[in-house]
């Protein structure tokens, strides 16, 4: 079978997760491989997500390495074996893969969670927020650039707008909500808009307003989604470098803890409603 070139965000983390059971079982990838029957280098291209593995092997494996966590293994069959081509493949070779990557994250997320401090978060962005937030970067995009990221952005909604949403949170400063990334207009139905999101069941909306006192958390800008287990959680952070997929179990338990406090010391969903109803009336 052929090596693959660009891998996927979801296949390198089934590549990392079996990784880190064979340092754990303190075995070398010879030793795993002569167990396997196979040889060093299919195992490293395994662990570099360059190979694919069946579960056949996946299981073996596990079982080599001693791993007694049965739900963790059932739920690393699915990254090695789903063979999915979502709407997000009608972007390749058009967009950056990381934007086919964040969509199939999201795909087959159990959970979404967001904390956003400066804008709204994407899954609730309309069509005129997105694209003046695009049309802002810099070098400029071409204007069929920005549409192609506008109409991605508007597909990924269907993870919490669609027939079969997932559980969605979401932690919003009044600074995003105040700023105006369009004109007066585009501001008031980007509002209306989150509130409409807002009253589904499956929605969880709220604000932290400008006069909380002691809030020193603005910097814990964070995306969070859920696995099939919470081993196989998902932090997304954006850096001036570039956007960073965290999933080491340390990490995900800080990640986790903020959003508590987060959300923790905001006003709760009724009031956060409230909150934004007199905003959107103010435009």
């Amino acid at each position: 079978m052929a090596l693959r070139h660009n891998p996927t965000a979801r296949q390198m983390r089934l590549a990392m997760e079996l990784r880190r059971l064979r340092d754990g079982a303190g075995l070398t990838s010879r030793e795993a491989a002569a167990l396997l029957g196979v040889s060093p280098a299919q195992i490293s291209q395994i662990e570099a997500g360059l190979a694919g593995v069946s579960e056949k092997r996946l299981r073996r494996l596990a079982g080599h390495y001693a791993c007694t966590d049965d739900e963790f293994i059932d739920a690393l069959v699915p990254l090695a074996t789903d063979r999915t081509r979502g709407w997000w493949e009608k972007y390749r070779g058009l967009l950056p893969t990381l934007y086919l990557d964040l969509a199939e994250l999201e795909h087959h997320a159990t959970y979404r969670a967001d904390v956003e401090f400066l804008c709204i978060p994407g899954l609730l962005q309309t069509e005129d927020y997105a694209r003046a937030a695009f049309s802002y970067q810099v070098p400029a995009l071409p204007e069929d650039e920005v549409a192609l990221r506008v109409r991605h952005r508007m597909d990924r909604k269907v993870v919490i707008d669609g027939p079969t949403p997932v559980p969605y949170k979401a932690v919003i400063h009044e600074a995003a909500l105040r700023i105006r990334v369009g004109d007066r207009a585009a501001a008031r139905a980007q509002l209306v808009r989150v509130l409409e999101l807002s009253e589904a069941d499956h929605v969880s909306l709220r604000v932290i307003p400008f006069d909380l006192d002691g809030f020193a958390g603005a910097w814990s800008n964070m995306m969070l989604a859920g696995g099939a287990v919470p081993k196989l959680d998902t932090a997304v952070r954006d850096a001036p470098h570039g956007t960073a997929f965290i999933d080491s179990e340390a990490q995900l338990g800080v990640f986790r803890t903020l959003f508590r406090k987060v959300e923790e010391v905001s006003l709760d969903p009724d009031r956060s409603r409230d909150f934004i109803h007199r905003l959107a009336k103010e435009l």
